[in-house]
């Protein structure tokens, strides 16, 4: 998600903020960390996919997310043995995504409401990536929560007028709160890639290798699976997994100076 494809490239350790190139890209990138902010569930009775746990019954909001999943590599480790750079990255972001803060003044001039509304971080961040993902007949769901937001904020509004609202309320809370959420967002994200690529360095280490078949003229390069990685799904990612590793990720780590994390 955190690349120079979406964002305006810089060369600074620290720069005051990152910006999207278009209103296109600032809409793909809030539509992807929703997707990344999903849970894995079981579908149609099926088991969840590729033997991955389910989240418990009491999980906190950030574990019905791929921060699960991060969790249980750093709890159980597979290919590494230092995961403390990358449990310390997951658990900033899901700290910061599961606090609230209260927006006030959000006009809803479809409603001709003005409201003051209390939400989590992670909440408004999925509504807007549902929003911006998808039409009006699959965001039942969010419409609900638009409703369940109004009601705590004193206006009580009916099913059919919370549709009305949800272009306004993604406007909103889109264009002003999450545009500049971004810039730390970013961070968290960049953190977490440059954490995992550090976590599988030394795997790296151990698994590569240019067989005697390889050339100056075709040069070829090999890695040497752990014993239990079999499956073929499992082998081709550990292949991606390490390919990806091979290259510093594309960004540099950056970090978003305190005076532009203040707000929401």
């Amino acid at each position: 998600m955190v690349n120079w494809d979406v964002f305006m490239e810089t060369d600074q350790t620290y720069p005051s903020n990152l910006m999207f190139r278009t209103s296109s890209q600032a809409r793909l990138f809030v539509i992807l960390l929703g997707d990344f902010l999903s849970q894995i569930r079981e579908f149609n009775g099926n088991p969840i996919p590729f033997g991955l746990e389910p989240a418990p019954s009491n999980a906190r909001p950030s574990d019905l997310t791929f921060l699960f999943h991060l969790r249980q590599v750093c709890a159980k480790p597979q290919l590494g043995a230092d995961t403390g750079e990358l449990s310390g990255a997951v658990e900033a972001f899901a700290t910061w995504l599961e606090r609230e803060f209260t927006e006030e003044g959000i006009n809803l001039h479809t409603l001709g409401v003005v409201a003051d509304l209390h939400v989590s971080r992670i909440r408004y961040i999925k509504m807007c990536g549902d929003i911006a993902k998808h039409n009006l007949a699959r965001l039942a769901t969010n419409v609900n929560y638009l409703r369940k937001l109004l009601e705590q904020a004193g206006h009580q509004v009916g099913e059919q007028q919370a549709y009305l609202a949800v272009e306004t309320f993604f406007e909103w809370l889109h264009q002003n709160i999450f545009i500049y959420h971004s810039s730390q967002i970013g961070e968290f994200l960049n953190n977490i890639r440059w954490a995992i690529y550090e976590y599988l360095q030394p795997e790296f280490l151990r698994s590569y290798h240019v067989p005697a078949t390889s050339t100056a003229e075709f040069p070829v390069c090999r890695y040497r699976e752990p014993s239990a990685i079999t499956e073929p799904v499992a082998v081709a990612m550990y292949w991606n997994a390490m390919n990806r590793t091979r290259l510093k990720p594309c960004m540099q780590r950056f970090v978003i100076p305190d005076w532009m994390k203040q707000r929401y």
